[in-house]
């Protein structure tokens, strides 16, 4: 078996592996980053996740907008805008440009990429993890580093390791529903007749629902822009009570998932003025996961953090996006606002697994309640989190740190300052 050294690994290369490794390597560590897909993005290319949810707030002071995540995330909306991927809202983007991007994000940095590489078992020493092994391409591979980060999205890798997780809500473990997003193209109203049909489309859907002619439990129609002329981006349907760590939950609800993909199209077609001739162009190539493991870190992220806009003295990133919990067992969305003049901050000890010496965990399944990850799960909050994750995985390296908890926090934020990236 062959097999490999770095001094930092990091598992998902989604935007918060992505911005982990970037910012480990930019403080010239050796870095290898190790994804599942044939391209990094994560839930945004793998999943469709799209727009970017809110990352601006409002300054008390001049009430202007600003930003609440900056560092990487604003280097990519950069490099987006630049290569033409990304709408003049700020928010919405081309994924398929998105894929390059991050792959010259990585270049730049000197970041070691494998993609189509799955980890499948983790070599441990006491509570230090000492390698993975990873199986690609119908051959196996050993990678062995001084540090890890699990930016799998599941704690994949932390769950391999022994790391202690809670799954879903805490009283009965179910998960926020999984959605699998779509396309459908050809669609002859512009989007101010389309925005104006919402109310009509969503009174008809709920009708046919009471009737049983809908079996999709969500609420409402929820659609976004597309980058494209007469495409819509839809993110409607809704699987409950699946787990998505169950590969045989996962594989049902993939199934059930595109035909209530379906069944959407047929109704706009059916029913809805501009949607006669619409065409269903593609849907994700995986089924979005809102939510499945959070770590038992050195501090659980409450909603009580979240909605008074706490701010933590080991504070690693920030936040501005509200609680939003998609109902785990059915129909209905809890929406629990915060002021548009404020944002919270995450702490770095949510992302230090408590059982393990050398792992850092990123992204949306950090320690945390059920409520407080309907929050920061959200690409722009993540990929700072990963940014954070990074450049403390880099400290632990330069200063030789026996345990991540003993991170130099003041360290991590001074770099933190000098890459622009706001805490």
């Amino acid at each position: 078996m062959n097999s490999y050294k770095a001094e930092i690994i990091v598992v998902g290369g989604g935007f918060t592996g992505v911005a982990a490794a970037a910012a480990a390597a930019r403080e010239g560590r050796d870095v290898w980053l190790i994804e599942k897909s044939g391209f990094l993005g994560g839930a945004a290319t793998n999943c469709l996740v799209n727009p970017f949810m809110n990352y601006m707030f409002k300054d008390p002071k001049s009430g202007e907008a600003k930003p609440v995540n900056s560092g990487i995330f604003k280097e990519i909306l950069g490099d987006l805008e630049a290569m033409g991927g990304l709408h003049k809202n700020r928010k919405t983007f081309n994924e398929e440009y998105l894929k390059i991007v991050l792959d010259r994000l990585c270049k730049r940095y000197g970041v070691k990429v494998l993609l189509h590489t799955m980890v499948t078992d983790v070599y441990k020493e006491g509570d230090k993890i000492t390698g993975i092994e990873v199986y690609s391409t119908g051959q196996k591979m050993s990678f062995f580093a001084d540090c890890f980060i699990d930016c799998s999205g599941d704690g994949n890798l932390a769950s391999l390791a022994g790391c202690d997780f809670i799954l879903g809500r805490e009283t009965d473990n179910l998960c926020q529903p999984m959605t699998l997003c779509l396309r459908i193209a050809n669609i002859k109203a512009d989007k101010e007749t389309v925005s104006k049909l919402r109310p009509k489309m969503n009174e008809l859907f709920n009708k046919l629902q009471a009737e049983g002619k809908i079996k999709n439990p969500r609420e409402n129609i929820l659609f976004f822009e597309h980058m494209s002329e007469g495409v819509i981006h839809f993110n409607t349907t809704r699987i409950i009570k699946k787990n998505p760590i169950s590969p045989f939950d996962l594989s049902q609800a993939e199934a059930e998932a595109r035909e209530q993909g379906l069944e959407l199209l047929n109704f706009l077609k059916e029913n809805i003025p501009g949607f006669e001739d619409a065409t269903l162009i593609m849907t994700a190539a995986e089924i979005g996961v809102r939510e499945s493991r959070k770590i038992i870190g050195e501090y659980i992220l409450r909603a009580e953090d979240i909605l008074s806009c706490k701010q933590f003295d080991d504070s690693i990133a920030r936040g501005a996006y509200e609680i939003d919990i998609h109902n785990p067992g059915g129909t209905g969305t809890v929406i629990k606002r915060i002021p548009e003049d404020k944002y919270y901050t995450i702490p770095y000890r949510s992302l230090v697994a408590k059982n393990l010496a050398n792992l850092l965990v990123a992204g949306r399944c950090i320690s945390s309640t059920h409520e407080a990850q309907s929050a920061y799960r959200v690409i722009p909050i993540v990929c700072c989190i990963g940014e954070g994750a990074g450049t403390a995985a880099a400290v632990y390296i330069k200063n030789k740190n026996e345990r991540m908890k003993d991170v130099d926090i003041k360290e991590v934020q001074s770099i933190l300052d000098r890459n622009g990236a706001l805490y």
